[in-house]
């Protein structure tokens, strides 16, 4: 299925380059007064989309200064509910104000019956899963005009009546729906240790042409699994599993997620300047150990 959707009015998705950050309200008041040299912030998308507030006028003052994307956690794109239109207006609304180069939701569901979970549950990997949500991508990117990326989940649990492998359901999403795909190397590597894949595999299966964006994070260690948190600096075998999606997909603009207890800026800061010296080293072929 081929669509053809309109670009951002004034930062279309090429002029998202290098490491970004996603913005988080503790770093608002030195990100005005210093304005960093970072190359673009990712926003929430789900904690914006009021008509007015302090928040959306942060977020524009924001955007006067930097390219942003817009990444969310409440489409339900996985859900047999119909979509919440209410919920695609107001998006669509905030697409308007803020022009984001991207914009970006999960590979699960988070609604039933109309009442939401607040929590990203996971798909069972079959054609009549497939089937939903591939019909509400493609509604979702009808109504709003645009390509949407999805991103990969992170996941805990598997289904017995799974039907194929995580990556080849994210395969034929792609085809059904000409959407584009942010790739969570966390996301990855954690399902592999919890439900005991190669994750590089992984990575050698998904369409390099459609990788638009690149996500990472710190999981944490439980007893018989990996969680993942957001609450900790990216792990090293993350990092080499990074450099290995580098060299497959080329310099994809990549984002550090840190959402629970949240460092300071510069702490942020300096796990982005690490994956930017992975991607030159890549880029240029230099020979550079993975961070630690």
């Amino acid at each position: 299925m081929t669509n053809t959707f309109s670009q951002p009015t004034k930062y279309s998705s090429n002029t998202i380059k290098g490491s970004g950050l996603g913005l988080r309200s503790s770093h608002y008041q030195e990100i005005f007064e210093t304005k960093p040299d970072v190359p673009w912030f990712e926003l929430l998308t789900d904690n914006y989309m009021a008509d007015g507030g302090l928040p959306i006028l942060r977020a524009e003052q924001i955007r006067q200064d930097y390219p942003v994307t817009l990444h969310g956690v409440g489409m339900s794109l996985g859900s047999t509910d119909p979509l919440n239109t209410d919920y695609l207006s107001r998006l669509k609304q905030l697409i308007e104000r803020l022009e984001p180069a991207y914009v970006s939701d999960h590979i699960a569901w988070v609604s039933v019956d109309g009442k939401y979970t607040h929590d990203l549950l996971p798909l069972p990997y079959t054609a009549e899963a497939l089937d939903v949500i591939s019909t509400n991508i493609n509604k979702a990117q009808e109504f709003l005009g645009r390509r949407l990326l999805v991103e990969n989940p992170s996941s805990y649990l598997t289904f017995t009546n799974d039907e194929m492998p995580e990556w080849e359901f994210i395969q034929h999403v792609v085809n059904n729906t000409d959407c584009e795909l942010l790739l969570d190397i966390n996301n990855i590597y954690v399902s592999s240790q919890n439900h005991n894949f190669d994750p590089y595999h992984y990575l050698s299966q998904i369409p390099a042409d459609k990788v638009k964006e690149i996500h990472l994070a710190g999981y944490e260690k439980k007893d018989h699994f990996l969680f993942d948190t957001h609450g900790y600096q990216v792990r090293p075998p993350v990092w080499a599993l990074y450099r290995a999606a580098l060299e497959r997909f080329g310099s994809v603009p990549t984002l550090i997620e840190w959402d629970t207890d949240v460092p300071d800026f510069k702490t942020l800061r300096a796990e982005a300047s690490k994956a930017e010296r992975l991607m030159q080293a890549v880029a240029s072929q230099t020979a550079i150990e993975e961070p630690v």
